[in-house]
């Protein structure tokens, strides 16, 4: 495990670093100054990488470099960040502290960190779509649709809609285990699954690679959102960098709530199972995929 831990490392030093310089050559294009400095607050300085670390492992499945894989692995790390920015505003989770420091909103105001929001989803898309981050039209276009599928109403935007509905909405029905998993699905695992999945179609892989790698994704999504939920539940804003607690404080249906910590966990041992075993058909190139599965076990942060 401490391997692995170094290569996730090592693959957030590599995204930060690309990071930086798109956004400085983003801003030299003319984004203004206020703007530019609270997209960095956004993007920059914070958080473990683990969705570009899936994107360039995916990828590596199939012998492709990190340079070619960076662009997708970027460009989906800047959804993931501008749904934090959002999630976090008052009229939403209301949330004043992620990765240990002020929200967006909180060190800018509310305004900024909207528009800091659709920002980065549009670069996203800029990433992954420009004719100089790959020369294949086919790839670029893969690329684009499998993130907006997982990044809009039946993907990310759609689960936190349910989450939403579920806590400002009255006359809601009662929530089931089934009702949960879905909307983990979707706002969690979405971008989870999308990750593995724009590896492979940077790197070459046939569709049912592609399908392996959708399956892994999948299940560590449900894997994530648990350890994810376990945290909330028994760690403190010290070890995660954000306020804990928060679930319970809220009524928030949660597999937690639902099952207890020991079922949920048991939910947890399967979902990992379940991953790593659909990482079989590449033997042993999927270690550090495998390693990342593993690692929702014993989360901290």
């Amino acid at each position: 495990m401490s391997q692995f831990l170094v290569q996730l490392g090592n693959a957030a030093t590599v995204v930060e670093a690309y990071l930086t310089t798109v956004l400085a050559k983003q801003e030299s294009e003319g984004t203004p100054p206020r703007l530019a400095e609270a997209i960095r607050h956004a993007v920059l300085g914070g958080g473990k990488r683990f969705r570009p670390f899936l994107v360039l492992h995916s990828a590596a499945l199939f012998g492709a470099s990190p340079e070619a894989a960076l662009p997708a692995a970027a460009a989906i790390e800047c959804i993931h960040c501008y749904s934090l920015v959002h999630d976090d505003l008052p009229s939403m989770d209301n949330d004043e502290l992620r990765r240990g420091r002020p929200t967006v909103w909180k060190a800018y105001d509310e305004w900024t960190a909207i528009l800091v929001g659709d920002a980065l989803q549009a670069f996203a898309f800029e990433l992954v779509g420009a004719p100089d981050t790959n020369s294949d039209a086919r790839v670029r276009a893969d690329l684009v649709h499998v993130l907006a599928v997982a990044s809009g109403a039946v993907g990310m935007v759609g689960g936190q809609q349910l989450d939403l509905e579920a806590g400002k909405l009255a006359g809601q029905p009662a929530p089931t285990i089934a009702s949960i998993m879905r909307l983990q699905a979707m706002k969690t695992g979405a971008l989870i699954r999308a990750a593995c999945e724009m590896g492979a179609i940077v790197g070459g892989g046939t569709p049912d690679e592609r399908a392996a790698l959708r399956t892994y994704g999948e299940h560590l999504g449900a894997a994530f959102q648990i350890s994810d939920d376990l945290l909330d539940a028994e760690g403190s804003s010290a070890e995660t960098g954000k306020a804990t607690g928060k679930d319970a404080a809220a009524g928030k249906a949660t597999l937690i709530g639902m099952l207890g910590i020991k079922e949920a966990r048991s939910h947890l041992d399967h979902s990992i199972a379940a991953a790593i075993a659909a990482l079989n058909v590449f033997g042993d190139k999927a270690e550090p995929l495998a390693d990342a599965a593993k690692l929702m076990g014993r989360r901290d942060s």
